[in-house]
């Protein structure tokens, strides 16, 4: 063992001589001793360390301790004089609070003792009143049951009175007395009573109503209703004609009168009637489910015509067949049409002096209609199996529709028949039948004889897009279809609709790439040609049609619904421009269709110029250096060598500009000139030399014979030849001006300073005010090195 040092036996004697105060941790227990020896220990060796030099600083830090000791004295003396008033003053009120607690029990235990007291005291008083009170109300109950029992006797007691003395009007309103009743007992426990009281208005009702339809028919009949056959000019007014009238308007307002009671009843039937079984056809659409029940001067009006409907066009008879629907909507049509002038002279005016706000015509409408509808509904599901049949019921029925809606003036917001195609299995099967028809009609078209013909070949002013009869068709196909469907109710199967007419330009467009892979052989062809016009025509009408206010809603019906046939897998980006109507549902289409056209009038192009390149073979290797100078020919004309090339352009301008629609042409020529000016620059003219009577030579046949050949179809031709134009006039330079622009360019070169900065103008404005623009000074330079005729 080592023997202590000195700085050892230093702290042992301070540790020795220092008296241990108790510490307690965070737990409440006091440190030990021996710990806090340690803890000194540990301290001193880290303010002093083993340095016996560092022992000075002892004194400094007992100072500092005892500083920081006198601090805390003062911050325990300040917290301990204040903290005795406030901790003294919460004590009394705490003290105080407890008393005042103590005095509350004690008042709520004896008030709680008193009231059970009096509680118990009060019970049997309480049990004998409630058992009083419980019998008067039963008494009462029993009273009000009576009494109303009574007065449903002395209702049906007047109604009987007034039968019997031929006052209706009284009678009329006992029974509407009865609804009223009626109505109020609606949410009565007393089944019993609720439907006796049912039951007697029924008696009372049916009498009445039985009673005054008689007389109502009668009546009709001497009017000659029902009006089958068109009305003729009415003959001579019979004698009693006022009475007539009197006796009609009369019925009619007590008619309406019983309309309340009637519609009361026929809500009440209504139940009992879906849950037996009916040998009707049943039908969705009737006329309950589709508003207010109808007029019941209507009501009896429409009876003949219903047993004539049902007479003809059910059962056994030779008049109902399902291949021929039009027999009964057209026959509905007409009784709406003979009835109407009877309805709006004759009826109408007596509503209107009752206060009822509807429309004799409408009612009659919406009367046939429900007979119609039942049909139509029973026919549609017994054709699902049937293409020809479900077609041509399809057919007809949206024919009715517009007639309805046209010539009988029917109200939109009333159902028709178009609500009948938008159940389920009757809608799918419509599209199914649609896309087989259509497929069908395509491969008709595009075998046809004068499918890549157009027909209106032999008329300019109608054949601008030159588009031949299979796109016209199946264009026009695709249009009869929005004719269609456009009338449907519902934007999502508008929606079922739209989403088909995709598919079907989408094969349509398959078709025509067949075919065109196949005509590719030869696409100068008329054929070839054709299919090109047919893409550029289908594209220009679905372009119109991303414009039409139509599609336009649909559009934005297809946002909101979210339909995932017409939207597909569009991002959200592409959702939004549709949503704010910067793009079209048909934009995916006509991007194929752009890139097939693209693809098509690429190939048309290459094959052109591949011609005319053959052609222009002798000219690009004509002996260009050694033609004599301008001014050695009296009369320029054209190279000899040229004459192929040119013929072959001509030719080749001509036969496009007959076979391509006016902005396909724009499209060919454009893009022939530009590979053309792009030919002639790299294989003629920087594939040579020129002297001046070669450069005179090649700017006359530019500028005299190949640019007027696009004059025909622009006003200045030279502009889509920038290249060609520039390069002649840079070779045509005489030679003074030549050698200027040869040393410009070529300092231009070596300097390396702005050309501002400079002061010189740059090489671009020289050129510029030569009339180059399209050339940069390189190229420039390339040029002036083909020249021949240079100074020595």
């Amino acid at each position: 063992m080592a023997a202590p040092t000195a700085v050892d036996k230093t702290m042992s004697k301070m540790t020795d001589n220092f008296v241990y105060p108790v510490y307690t941790t965070s737990q409440g227990s006091a440190l030990e001793s021996g710990e806090l020896q340690d803890f000194v220990v540990d301290f001193l060796e880290k303010e002093i360390g083993s340095d016996l030099k560092s022992l000075k600083n002892v004194g400094k830090l007992l100072e500092e301790l005892r500083e920081e000791n006198s601090v805390l004295e003062e911050q325990v003396l300040s917290v301990s004089s204040s903290v005795p008033p406030q901790v003294s003053s919460a004590l009394s009120a705490a003290e105080e609070a407890r008393c005042s607690m103590e005095d509350l029990q004690q008042r709520e235990r004896l008030i709680s003792n008193k009231l059970h007291q009096h509680l118990q005291g009060a019970q049997p008083w309480m049990d004998n009143l409630s058992q009083t009170l419980n019998q008067v109300d039963t008494i009462e109950r029993h009273m009000k049951y009576l009494c109303c029992l009574q007065h449903i006797e002395e209702l049906s007691a007047a109604v009987q009175q007034c039968l019997m003395t031929s006052s209706v009007w009284e009678a009329i309103r006992a029974v509407d007395s009865m609804a009223a009743l009626d109505a109020g007992l609606n949410q009565s426990g007393c089944t019993h009573l609720q439907n006796f009281l049912r039951e007697t208005l029924h008696f009372w009702h049916k009498i009445i109503k039985d009673r005054l339809a008689s007389d109502f028919e009668k009546v009709l009949t001497q009017l000659h209703w029902p009006i089958i056959s068109p009305p003729t000019q009415s003959l001579t007014p019979t004698a009693n004609c006022q009475e007539i009238s009197s006796q009609l308007e009369l019925l009619v307002t007590q008619l309406l009168a019983l309309q309340t009671s009637d519609d009361l009843i026929s809500q009440r039937a209504l139940p009992s009637a879906q849950g037996a079984p009916s040998t009707q056809p049943v039908s969705s659409a009737t006329p309950t489910s589709q508003g207010p029940p109808l007029c019941l001067p209507i009501q009896i009006m429409l009876q003949p015509l219903s047993k004539r409907f049902r007479y003809h066009f059910y059962g056994n008879r030779q008049t109902n067949s399902l291949s021929k629907p039009e027999w009964y909507l057209t026959q509905v049509l007409m009784w709406m049409g003979n009835s109407s002038t009877f309805m709006e002279e004759k009826i109408q005016p007596i509503l209107e002096r009752a206060g009822a706000t509807i429309s004799a015509r409408v009612e009659l409408c919406r009367g046939l209609l429900s007979l119609v509808q039942e049909k139509v509904a029973s026919d549609a599901s017994r054709l699902l199996y049937d293409d020809g049949l479900f077609s041509h019921l399809v057919e007809e029925v949206l024919q009715f529709e517009k007639e309805l809606r046209t010539n009988q003036s029917y109200p939109a917001v009333l159902p028709g028949l178009l609500h009948l195609l938008l159940e389920d299995s009757i809608l799918q099967k419509w599209l199914t039948v649609e896309r087989k028809m259509a497929v069908e009609k395509m491969d008709a078209m595009l075998s046809a004889e004068g499918a890549w013909s157009s027909q209106y070949k032999d008329i300019s002013d109608m054949d601008e897009l030159k588009a031949p009869d299979c796109a016209e068709t199946f264009m026009t196909l695709l249009q009869v279809i929005t004719e269609r469907y456009r009338a449907l109710p519902c934007p999502s199967a508008q929606l079922k609709f739209l989403g088909l007419q995709r598919e079907l330009v989408d094969d349509f467009r398959i078709r025509l790439t067949q075919v065109m892979k196949e005509e590719s052989r030869c696409p100068l062809g008329a054929r070839y040609c054709a299919i090109l016009n047919a893409v550029n025509y289908i594209s220009t009408i679905l372009v119109d049609w991303g414009d039409n206010v139509f599609f336009l809603q649909l559009q934005q019906a297809a946002v909101s619904l979210g339909e995932e046939v017409v939207l597909g897998d569009l991002g959200v980006m592409e959702v939004g421009r549709l949503a704010s109507l910067e793009g079209s549902l048909f934009e995916g289409l006509l991007a194929l269709l752009d890139r097939l056209k693209g693809d098509m009038m690429g190939r048309l192009l290459e094959w052109t110029m591949r011609e005319i390149t053959e052609k222009a073979r002798p000219y690009s290797q004509d002996r260009w250096l050694s033609l004599p100078s301008q001014h050695d020919q009296s009369t320029m004309s054209l190279s000899s060598s040229a004459c192929p090339m040119m013929l072959c352009v001509r030719d080749r301008l001509l036969n496009l500009h007959q076979v391509l629609s006016l902005s396909l042409f724009q499209l060919a020529w454009q893009g022939l000139a530009e590979r053309l000016d792009n030919f002639l620059y790299q294989d003629v003219i920087l594939s040579n030399h020129f002297s001046d009577g070669g450069a005179a030579q090649l700017q006359f046949d530019m500028t005299r014979n190949l640019f007027p050949l696009f004059g025909h179809y622009c006003k200045r031709p030279e502009n889509f030849f920038k290249h060609v134009k520039e390069a002649c006039i840079i070779l045509c330079l005489n030679v003074g001006s030549a050698i200027l622009l040869r040393n410009l360019l070529k300092e231009s070169e070596e300097e390396t300073k702005d050309w501002a900065g400079a002061g010189d103008p740059p090489p671009e404005s020289a050129l510029n005010e030569l009339g180059v623009y399209c050339l940069a000074p390189c190229d420039v330079l390339i040029l002036l090195k083909l020249r021949a005729s240079w100074p020595g």
